[in-house]
């Protein structure tokens, strides 16, 4: 049996069958599928570590076809630069969405330049820096769709994601039925609208940027694998991944102080998804927590 410290909280699948498993070796399959791991938003070096150190592993052990991660987070806390984009890589993800932090660090612009598997939201300007779909082939051969969008609800102010959806799927229009999406936003009802909306037209649409899973993952009835959010990937023993001596007292006296990214209690958050790659309906979704035990 792998070393890895797994804990697959919950399973939905066609057939409705509850899976819970801790260290568990395999996952079983449901179908002939393709196997995707959604990470959830990589929090600052403690998050890039622990991809670093078990995706590897996953990919083998799950026999992922793809790894898509939220990496807007994955430098200092906010934003992407060169150095975590290439560890992040170099780990196995193969596609790297982002959020509102998207361009916190100038580097960024490089990577979109040099690199095709990152995508900005999608229902950001078109005159800003970056694509905003990303097109790639998984280990199976398989073509994925992948984009984000952002939210409206209490975060700052951007183009519709509900019309933006549209227009990125109109774009990928018959290259391929298996698509993911990764919205950022603050609120659940929003969320679970762009899922319902959605619903039939895209594989997953799975949710980040609150940092705190939820425990919702299901397939809605016309085969789109949904979860508000599939949290963060970084250290818990934290408030939202940030040092808890820095938040608490800035909330409770409103002396600004840096809330610079805590270290312990280190996960690996997000989500399984298989998808009938045909047909692009999913078959499967699990909610996904790996601790790193030196932490």
């Amino acid at each position: 049996m792998k070393s890895v410290l797994l804990k697959l909280q919950n399973s939905y699948c066609l057939q409705k069958t509850p899976f819970i498993a801790s260290l568990f070796p395999v996952l079983p399959t449901v179908i002939m599928s393709l196997r995707i791991l959604f990470i959830g938003d990589i929090v600052g070096k403690p998050g890039r570590r622990i991809v670093q150190e078990k995706l590897p592993e996953l990919i083998d052990l799950w026999e992922l076809d793809l790894v898509v991660a939220n990496s807007e987070n994955a430098s200092g806390g906010s934003g992407l630069t060169v150095k975590a984009y290439r560890e992040i890589c170099n780990a196995g993800v193969d596609v790297i969405t982002m959020g509102d932090h998207v361009y916190r660090k100038k580097e960024i612009y490089q990577l979109f330049e040099e690199n095709t598997n990152l995508c900005k939201p999608a229902n950001y300007p078109p005159e800003s820096p970056g694509s905003d779909l990303v097109m790639t082939q998984a280990r199976n051969g398989t073509i994925v769709g992948v984009f984000s969008v952002i939210g409206r609800l209490f975060m700052k102010p951007v183009d519709c994601p509900f019309r933006a959806s549209e227009e990125i799927l109109n774009k990928i229009g018959n290259q391929t039925n298996c698509i993911l999406i990764d919205f950022h936003a603050e609120a659940t009802s929003e969320k679970q609208s762009l899922g319902r909306y959605l619903d039939g037209r895209a594989s997953a649409v799975f949710g980040t940027h609150t940092h705190v899973a939820t425990a919702d993952e299901q397939i809605f009835p016309g085969g789109t694998a949904y979860q508000t959010d599939v949290g963060m990937t970084g250290p818990y023993e934290s408030i939202l991944g940030r040092r808890i001596d820095r938040v608490v007292p800035t909330t409770i006296s409103f002396k600004p102080s840096h809330f610079e990214v805590a270290q312990s209690d280190v996960k690996l958050s997000g989500a399984l998804v298989e998808i009938n790659p045909e047909t692009g309906k999913a078959a499967s979704v699990r909610r996904v927590a790996v601790s790193d035990s030196s932490s």
